[in-house]
């Protein structure tokens, strides 16, 4: 193993977005994270002092690097979640930095739907505004672990206490009311470098971390190991060869947990059982695998399994359903009204549904619920009652990232409408349950 392979295995892993409001100094933030940490390659620092230098800046400006679109650079803004890569001694860093603009709230669903972290940005002349609060309310609906509040600009604010004490406690308490488990705030200033990478010289009254130190020592809790076991089936198997003429196996990724060969399984929807015989894994045959490899299951039994089907351990199988009740975050520019027709995507598996109910959408400024909204427009959070044409196997978000996720499409083009988190709701604020009548679904 090489030096720099045992120094990456000696490493975890961290997941993290940014968020805020425009102009909170996001791409700035990032820009000094990966320029203090030496995570900058040399030519890649040299292309940003030279844009700088076009548009009339004397120092580089570090918003550069993560700001990539031709669009970005002429506008100022984010518009397209920047993924970079970079580590130091004591971690490793996958960073998705998010749009701020109200128009891509979208994207930001997309940077956090994967991540332990979420660092939110607040401009400390300005507070919390709404933006902020959405993007809290996003986080704590995608069950993110982990808010840092970062109240940028503090030089332009004197680096006074108050005005960060004032933020932080309202932030906190709005973030609390949604669920989110742990708060931690840290008062910067992106642009001249405190308490970034290094401690600030003008804030002596903090005593906390800077951004990358805790960046670098929050507990990592994403085992998926732990959690159920779930195999959702991308593709059969049945070369049919001479060599192999009675081969099927049962291809894809496994989503949580792990399978052994000997285990009782439950096949989802229809519910029959088998038990797995074999684990083929990179062309070898293995006893156990887990999450997030890459398998193909093999089971004693002729069983119908097709692509969409579930595979997970009969003692600890998800329930099956065609009534899907959630929280969702509306995407799209066209609304979701009540009634309309749209393609369901769980994992593998997209089926027709119909959106049956929109039981209420979340008022931002204060968290209480507007009801019977008819429709969600874009960016707008609300509970929603969907029918599915066929069941499916849904975890509970809360239980399971991975399986109690959704995506409503449009099926006359394929645009994404709606992103879904099954019985997901915020601690606040749950939306009153809607009746069923199978009778008037016709699909």
């Amino acid at each position: 193993m090489t030096t720099i392979s045992r120094q990456l295995s000696a490493t975890t892993l961290l997941r993290f977005a940014t968020a805020g409001s425009v102009d909170d100094g996001k791409s700035t933030l990032v820009g000094r994270l990966l320029h203090d940490s030496k995570s900058v390659l040399t030519d890649q620092l040299e292309a940003v002092e030279h844009a700088s230098r076009s548009r009339g800046q004397q120092a580089p400006d570090l918003a550069l690097l993560t700001d990539g679109l031709r669009a970005e650079r002429e506008q100022g803004i984010t518009i397209d979640v920047a993924y970079r890569y970079f580590a130091t001694p004591r971690r490793r860093f996958i960073l998705a930095d998010t749009p701020g603009h109200v128009q891509y709230t979208r994207n930001m669903v997309t940077g956090a739907s994967t991540a332990e972290l979420a660092v939110v940005l607040v401009d400390a002349r300005n507070g919390v505004v709404e933006q902020t609060r959405r993007h809290a309310a996003v986080a704590a609906l995608l069950r993110v672990p982990h808010v840092v509040l970062a109240v940028n600009k503090m030089d332009l604010v004197d680096y006074a206490e108050p005005v960060f004490a004032a933020i932080a406690e309202e932030f906190t308490a709005y973030a609390a009311s949604l669920g989110v488990p742990e708060i931690t705030a840290i008062p910067i200033s992106a642009l001249a470098g405190d308490n970034v990478v290094e401690p600030s010289a003008h804030m002596d009254w903090y005593g906390g971390p800077t951004v990358l130190e805790h960046l670098e020592t929050v507990p990592v809790s994403h085992d998926l190991t732990t959690c159920h076991a779930r195999f959702p089936v991308q593709y059969v198997i049945r070369p049919q060869t001479a060599e192999h003429p009675d081969y099927r196996g049962y291809a894809g990724q496994i989503a949580a947990g792990a399978f052994r060969v000997g285990e009782t399984v439950t096949v989802l929807p229809s519910g029959r059982m088998s038990t797995i015989t074999a684990i083929d894994a990179l062309g070898e045959s293995v006893d156990i695998a887990w999450a997030p490899q890459s398998v193909t299951l093999r089971l004693a039994d002729d069983i119908d399994i097709s692509r969409g089907d579930l595979i997970a351990p009969a003692d600890d199988a998800p329930a099956v359903t065609q009534d899907v009740e959630a929280t969702v975050c509306h995407v799209a520019d066209q609304p979701l009204a009540v009634g309309r027709r749209v393609l369901l995507k769980h994992t593998t598996r997209t089926v027709k549904a119909i959106v049956k109910d929109i039981p209420s959408r979340l008022t931002l400024d204060d968290l209480s619920q507007h009801h019977a909204p008819g429709q969600l427009v874009a960016n707008d959070i609300g509970r929603v009652v969907v029918r599915t044409a066929e069941p499916l196997a849904l975890d509970a978000y809360a239980d399971s990232r991975r399986t109690g996720s959704f995506l409503l499409i449009d099926p006359a083009d394929g645009t994404t409408l709606t992103a879904g988190m099954a019985g997901a709701s915020f601690a606040a604020a749950a939306g009153p349950e809607a009746a069923t009548d199978d009778a008037e679904w016709d699909f």
